[in-house]
């Protein structure tokens, strides 16, 4: 009697826990990975912004780079990620309208190329931009205005 309450005890055992015997013949884990679920109900939307010197994002050597997220709140490494945020949602994430403004500072004419670049999601989209400036003078003279580009 106490070998068939045993036997049964197993058989009930094994069938609780029978999707954990499959998942271990299917997967090779005792563990059925659980289904992926949205960390959030925002689109993401998060940037890496980089400063390099070089000609071309492909061969610029990266001096300074920062993570900019947006949703659902602002984050990252970026000094001023809400500014940087509100003003990126105003350009629809388009970071090539951050820079339309004309410059007004003058600068030397060397040529020490400077690249800057914006890789990322902005609301479930991806984004890519690069641009090339003459030197850091001519850089820093067309991103000044933007919070999202001075880090």
């Amino acid at each position: 009697m106490r070998y068939l309450r045993s036997t049964r005890a197993a058989t009930a055992v094994a069938a609780a826990t029978g999707l954990a015997f499959v998942g271990t013949a299917l997967t090779g884990s005792a563990y059925a990975e659980p289904a992926a679920q949205p960390a959030s109900l925002y689109p993401p939307s998060a940037i890496v912004l980089t400063v390099g010197q070089g000609e071309s994002a492909a061969t610029a050597s990266v001096q300074r780079a920062v993570t900019l997220e947006c949703a659902p709140l602002p984050g990252g490494s970026h000094p001023s990620p809400a500014e940087a945020c509100a003003e990126l949602a105003a350009a629809d994430g388009d970071l090539a309208r951050l820079t339309a403004l004309p410059a007004d500072r003058p600068c030397t004419r060397e040529w020490a190329p400077v690249t800057v670049t914006g890789d990322g999601v902005w609301e479930g989209r991806r984004i890519s931009w690069s641009a090339t400036y003459g030197n850091p003078c001519e850089m820093r003279s067309k991103v000044a205005e933007s919070a999202v580009l001075s880090f």
